[in-house]
Parts: C-alpha cells; sequence; structure tokens
C-alpha cells in the first residue's frame, strides 16, 4: 500500500505547513478539514487541521506519524482552509496564526507535553424527568388516586403531565428537573416519585445558546424611495458581485438588508450581516429575529469559547431545522464555517473596527469579506452613511455598483445642526464648566420635553492627566510612554495601553508641590459635572470602563430605549447604528481632539465620526439638534458637516491623497519594530530602512518613533512603505520578506520583534 503523507497547520506563529506520515489504520480518516493530533519538537503535542493528503514523500530524514485523528468529520471546509491561505499570503502572516483567530479556542488545545490531548469543549449536560414507563389512562387515575395522601407528589406528577402533554400511548416526553422543582418547591417529592418507579431522571445534552422565542413577523412594507433603492440593488448584483450602498442616517438602510436578507434565506441560502461593534448587535439581533427567528445567529467575542463552539457547530450544521442561516457578527464572523454564503452585508463599511491591530492576522474583515463573497460565489453589499474613500473610490472608478439613498425614512428631516464656538465662550466667560450657552440649553429644553440626550466625548476616565502646577511635571506609564489617565470613580491613575496603574500622586513627582491638578476631561468627567448640574436627570456613562461585564452594552442601550435613561454620556460606541425614538439632542463636546490627530485619515475620520453621531439625533416625529462644541467653527471639516456634504468631503480628500501619495491612490504597508533596548531598536531600524530604501527609494517613510512610542517596555520604531498602484503587490511583499528574513539573520536579532501590516488602517 502506498505511503500517505498529510500536511498540517498547527496554531503557532510559524510559516508553512508540517508534513507527517499516515499510518494505516488512520488512513480512511486523514482527509482535508479533521482535526489530527502531532507532535512538534521533542516534547510538544498539538491539536492542527489537515489541509492536504497526498503521497509525495517530503524530503526530511525523520518524518513522525500522526498520533491520532481526534475527530473523524471534518470542523474546516474546503472554502475556509482557501480562504485561511489567501489571509495568510495577503496580511504576511502564517496559516497557523490565522487558525489560531479564526477558530475557537475550546476547539484547539495548545500545545502541551502530555498525550493525549483532552478536548477544551464540554457539551452541557441537564437532569431531566420522564415517566419511567409508558402507562395507561387507567393507571395513571391509579396513582393519582394513591398518591393523594402525599399532594406534593401529586402535584408534581400533575405538573409534569400538563407540561409534557402526555396522553396514553403517546411518546414520553423529558422535562427539566429544574422546571418541575420550582413549581413545587420539594426536592423530597421527586426523590419519593423516582424511588416508586413513577418517574426516572435522565441526563440530556443542551445547548447554551439562547434561542428567540417568538413568532416571526412579517416584513415591513418599503418606502418607494427605499423600494427603488432595493431594486437598483437587485439590478447592480446582475453585473457587480460588489454594491455599496451610501444611505444617509436614519434613511432605512436595514429594512432594505432585511428584505435582501428573506430573498436569500426563502432560496435555502446562509447570509453574513457584519457590524463593526458588539454594541450595535443588541438592538439589531432583537430586529432580524422577529423577522427571521431561531435561523438567526449572533458571534462575537463576548461569547464563552464553549458557546462559540456551538455557534460554530450550527453555522457547519446544513439543516434548516437546526442550523443558522443568517449570522450577525463582528469582524470574527468572516472566520464560520458557512457552507451555502449567497450574501454578505458590512454594515458601517468605513468603520475602523473591521480592522484588526494585534496580534497577527492583521486582517481588514470588510476586505476579507469581499474575497470570502467570491470564494462563495456571493454577492456582497458594503453599506455606510459615510463610506470609506476606499470604497466610494471604487464605486467611483466603476469597480463596485453604487446606489444611493438621500433622504431619510418617513421624510423626517435631518438635524439642525449647531456649531458653538468654545473659544469665544471662554472668552466671554459663557462656559459653564466644559459646557457651551448653547449645548446647556439644547439639554434644560429636552429635559423639560421629557426628552433624550446623548453627549458624546471620545476619551474616557475622568481626566486625561494630572499636572503639577508649578513645574508642569505629569505622572506618566512606567511601562509605555504615555500620560496615566485619572479615574475618579478607583480614585486610580490608569494607562490605557497595558492596565498598569497606580494611586493618585498627592504631591509633585519633581518638586514635591501638593497642588496637582486635573486637565482634560473624560467620559467620566462629563457624567460628574451633568449630574451636578442636571441633578434630578437620569444619566449614564457607555465606555470600555462601564462595558466590562457580558451583558452591559445591552442592559444600558435597553435602559435608554425604555426612557429609564434621560442623558446617555459615551465614547464612539454610541455613535454608531444605533436607533433611538425620543433622543432628540446630540452635543459633540470637543470636536477638536478629532480634527487634530496625527493621521492622513484624521478628517475622513472626523467626517465620518460627527456624521455618526449626529444622525442618532431626531430619527421619528421631531427634528432632532446636534451642538457641536470647537475651537475652530471655520475648519473645513465642520463646514462640510454642517452641509452633510460627503461628495464635497470625499473629493477634498481624494485630492490631497493623489497629492501626497496615500490610499486610496497607494497601497501602504507598516513595518514596526519592537525592542526593549533602544539603542538595539534604532541599529536594527536604520538597517531595514536602509535595505527597503535600495529597493523603494522616496516610497520609504523612516523609520520613526510614532506617537506612542514605547508600550510594556518595547520600544517601538516603524517604517512605512507606500507602493503605486501600477506595482505588483505580491512582488513587493516578496522584496519585504526578503530583507525581514535577512534583518533577522543579524547577530542579536533574537530579542527583535518585527509585525508587517498590510493595509493599515
Amino acid at each position: 500500500m502506498q505511503e500517505l503523507y498529510a500536511d498540517i497547520i498547527l496554531p503557532i506563529a510559524v510559516k508553512g505547513r508540517f508534513t507527517y506520515s499516515v499510518p494505516a489504520d488512520l488512513v480512511d480518516f486523514a482527509k482535508p478539514g479533521v482535526k489530527a493530533l502531532v507532535q512538534l519538537g521533542n516534547r510538544k503535542i498539538y491539536s492542527g487541521i489537515i489541509c492536504r493528503v497526498h503521497d509525495e514523500k517530503p524530503d526530511l530524514e525523520n518524518i513522525r506519524q500522526l498520533i491520532r485523528i481526534t475527530d473523524p468529520e471534518p470542523v474546516v471546509n474546503e472554502i475556509q482552509l482557501k480562504f485561511w491561505s489567501w489571509i495568510s499570503n495577503y496580511y504576511m502572516c502564517s496559516e497557523g496564526e490565522v487558525m489560531n483567530a479564526a477558530m475557537p479556542s475550546a476547539f484547539l488545545p495548545e500545545g502541551i507535553t502530555s498525550s493525549p490531548v483532552a478536548e477544551r469543549y464540554r457539551p452541557r449536560e441537564e437532569s431531566f424527568l420522564e415517566l419511567a414507563k409508558s402507562f395507561s389512562d387507567e393507571e395513571l387515575n391509579g396513582l393519582l388516586d394513591k398518591l393523594k395522601k402525599a399532594p406534593a407528589q401529586a402535584a408534581i406528577l400533575n405538573s409534569y403531565l400538563f407540561h409534557s402533554g402526555y396522553t396514553a400511548g403517546s411518546g414520553i416526553v423529558p422535562l427539566r428537573k429544574s422546571l418541575l422543582l420550582k413549581e413545587s418547591g420539594s426536592a423530597s417529592a421527586i426523590m419519593s416519585l423516582i424511588g416508586k418507579g413513577i418517574l426516572a431522571t435522565v441526563s440530556l445534552r443542551v445547548g447554551r445558546l439562547k434561542e428567540y422565542p417568538g413568532e416571526a413577523e412579517s416584513l415591513r412594507e418599503l418606502s418607494s424611495r427605499q423600494a427603488e433603492v432595493f431594486q437598483s440593488i437587485r439590478s447592480l448584483f446582475e453585473e457587480k458581485d460588489i454594491v455599496l450602498l451610501h444611505g444617509i442616517t436614519s434613511s432605512g438602510k436595514t429594512e432594505i438588508y432585511i428584505h435582501l436578507i428573506e430573498e436569500q434565506l426563502r432560496r435555502g441560502k446562509q447570509v453574513l450581516y457584519m457590524l463593526p461593534e458588539i454594541a450595535l448587535t443588541a438592538q439589531i439581533i432583537l430586529r432580524l429575529q422577529k423577522h427571521f427567528g431561531t435561523v438567526t445567529g449572533v458571534y462575537h467575542s463576548r461569547f464563552t469559547d464553549q458557546e462559540k463552539v456551538e455557534i460554530w457547530n450550527k453555522v457547519a450544521d446544513k439543516d434548516p431545522s437546526s442550523g443558522y442561516r443568517l449570522i450577525l457578527g463582528v469582524r470574527s464572523s468572516v472566520f464560520l464555517p458557512f457552507s451555502d454564503l449567497s450574501l454578505v452585508i458590512v454594515d458601517e463599511e468605513h468603520d475602523g473596527s473591521y480592522k484588526q491591530h494585534d496580534p497577527a492576522p492583521r486582517y481588514n474583515a470588510r476586505d476579507s469579506a469581499v474575497m470570502l463573497a467570491a470564494l462563495h460565489k456571493a454577492k456582497i453589499l458594503l453599506g455606510s452613511a459615510s463610506p470609506s474613500l476606499e470604497s466610494y473610490s471604487n464605486a467611483a472608478m466603476g469597480k463596485y455598483g453604487l446606489a444611493v439613498l438621500r433622504e431619510r425614512y418617513g421624510q423626517i428631516r435631518l438635524p439642525e445642526i449647531i456649531v458653538a464656538n468654545t473659544r469665544e465662550a471662554y472668552r466671554k466667560k459663557l462656559m459653564v464648566s466644559h459646557f457651551t450657552p448653547e449645548l446647556l440649553s439644547a439639554i434644560d429644553t429636552a429635559l423639560a420635553r421629557d426628552e433624550q440626550i446623548i453627549l458624546f466625548q471620545n476619551r474616557r476616565g475622568f481626566s486625561p492627566y494630572i499636572e503639577c502646577p508649578e513645574c508642569g511635571w505629569i505622572p506618566v506609564c512606567t511601562q509605555c510612554a504615555v500620560n496615566l489617565t485619572y479615574h475618579k470613580s478607583i480614585n486610580r491613575m490608569v494607562c490605557h495601553y497595558c492596565g498598569y496603574s497606580e494611586e493618585v500622586s498627592r504631591k509633585c513627582g519633581s518638586c514635591g508641590s501638593p497642588g496637582l491638578a486635573t486637565k482634560g476631561f473624560g467620559t467620566e468627567k462629563i457624567e460628574d459635572e451633568i449630574r451636578i448640574l442636571f441633578p434630578s436627570a437620569r444619566i449614564a456613562r457607555m465606555d470600555h470602563d462601564t462595558t466590562r461585564s457580558r451583558n452591559a452594552f445591552t442592559r444600558i442601550i435597553r435602559a435608554f430605549e425604555e426612557h429609564e435613561t434621560d442623558i446617555l454620556i459615551g465614547t464612539q460606541m454610541i455613535s454608531k447604528g444605533l436607533d433611538f425614538e425620543n433622543l432628540t439632542v446630540v452635543g459633540i463636546l470637543n470636536a477638536d481632539n478629532l480634527l487634530n490627530y496625527p493621521d492622513f485619515r484624521a478628517h475622513e475620520r472626523s467626517f465620518q465620526l460627527l456624521e455618526q453621531v449626529s444622525g442618532r439625533a431626531g430619527r421619528r416625529r421631531k427634528q432632532g439638534r446636534v451642538i457641536i462644541q470647537t475651537s475652530d467653527p471655520a475648519h473645513r471639516i465642520i463646514r462640510l458637516v454642517l452641509r452633510h456634504d460627503y461628495e464635497g468631503m470625499y473629493k477634498m480628500q481624494a485630492a490631497d491623497r493623489l497629492s501626497f501619495g496615500y490610499p486610496p491612490f497607494y497601497r501602504m504597508i507598516k513595518i514596526s519594530l519592537r525592542h526593549r533596548d533602544r539603542a538595539e531598536l534604532n541599529r536594527f531600524a536604520d538597517i531595514l530602512g536602509s535595505d527597503l530604501r535600495k529597493q523603494f527609494g522616496k516610497g520609504i517613510l523612516g523609520p520613526e518613533f510614532p506617537v506612542i512610542s514605547k508600550i510594556q517596555l518595547w520600544y517601538i520604531k516603524t517604517i512605512l512603505i507606500k507602493i503605486s498602484k501600477d506595482k505588483p503587490l505580491a512582488r513587493v511583499k516578496e522584496i519585504i520578506a526578503g530583507s525581514v528574513e535577512r534583518l533577522e539573520k543579524q547577530k542579536g536579532t533574537a530579542a527583535l520583534r518585527i509585525a508587517v501590516d498590510v493595509d493599515p488602517y
């Protein structure tokens, strides 16, 4: 018999696949997509995925055998393996790193030093009660008569018969023991019925996932304009695989998505609906479940590993009565085991949260979803009120189809935008803390009308830093090159990069002065001051600090929806896609720190964020009001936001990007080097920079220290490579990989860390 070999992907950051021979007793089970147990090195055991089985003997002296196949059924399908390979090649990382990001960790125990490897996924089991045998009506009546002297036991038996719907001759239905125990409150009575041979205990596997209990609702009728856009998208899909839907805030994009989803589900297909933030899923999942019921699943990082495995299995399940046909997920949902995907919707496609920064793979889920759809021969719809320049440029060039929805649903007017000049207000001494008269007046009016308010400040904590007024000393992180942020609620100064914290300084660490002062303001300080200014208002805060617990997003949003909260204060997580009926006032407290961020995308992102936040106001019967506080009311982005002029922003930014060689007209790759020794980092960065400059000339920027030049005791330097569109990207990556490999062969690079980020965002 000809010997077979298996190429295996292991969950480690080493490029390439590992080849093992297949023992004769495993030949029938070794196939692409199955999990296999292998040894790597002298002692470590890994669970990997077979990606290819062949008869090509590798040129190796010692070829180890597979230890065993841990599951005869594939957990990864052929399209997923192709997708992993594309991610690995495009984003310049190992397939093992892709595998780690793609699969729930409970599937893949990490390398250990003994065998066999225990699976970390364990199905949940629960105790159920059922009739010990099939009783006739006469027998049941006799049992109930005998139990008259034991009313607790009779009540449990009656409860079982009622809930199970048991009739003589019908099948025996198990009921949760906890249900009957809750109704009776008597564990001893249940044990007595078991002892008498009337009831029996069985242990059954149950799912961890909550299912929507209600009946599915029919679809809402589209407005005439929505219907036109819906038909336009369908027509565009006949010619294009990718369509961009540019629909202003509150125009009803979600309802169009729902009608498109309905079409595909009726055909028995699968749909992936992507969102950038977990916060958005809480509202939209209820809306989708109302229409599509139990075929709808959700996937994001707040699920446990055990729950992720169950979601994975339900996506892989091809039975429409038990599997998921519609998945609502964040960026990692692109890795789920779809087998019949026909439509991908990427909502808020412009959002930076779709980009994974660390660790590898540093993929953009929007762009990866385009490839995923292509592999499935599916269509993809990108939706946004303020599309990314990359997507809009592709639509302008005809690469993507373009559908435009310029009016709000129900003819609701766009919010009135008021620009409040903080510089003038400070000069005239009209500011109350961090609030202009315009904003305070708007809040007052809204509260008097029993309306709701959102206040946006894209910085959490109480104060960005504490400063000595005598000498200017500022407490900084011991591990990162950043100021410590003051959090009043825990009375500590915290680093938002590494988590280091320390007690609040009572005196200056330089001159010893006791009079330290807080500088700037974050969401926590805004909450504090709003409570003082509006003591009768019900106030909540939504930021990273208040949403650490699993259900915090849902709880905060639901309270606002049900008008248990009057004023919601938050960071950018409150800016995206949320729909509140009674919200009429949005306050943007400091537009300046958005506009002045040192990044080539700063103006694009500022426009998008200001448009998104503004779009939360006045989404029903009343026109909303948005107050933008800024010291520069004449700023060109502010003027464009006032007119909701996306096309103007696009033309202005496109001209700048073309002039200076930035996306979407040039590609970019960023290389980050990290070392704990600053001098060594400088030396290695210069070597790499010099090598790359020989190849790319003026297309190289750096090496230079980024704004945050040290994180967790690692000094950082970056090199940015600009690549014109006429250069083959694959060849560029080969050159970069070669330069990195040459550097890594230099003496002393063992402590150097290099990360390559393709299409940094």
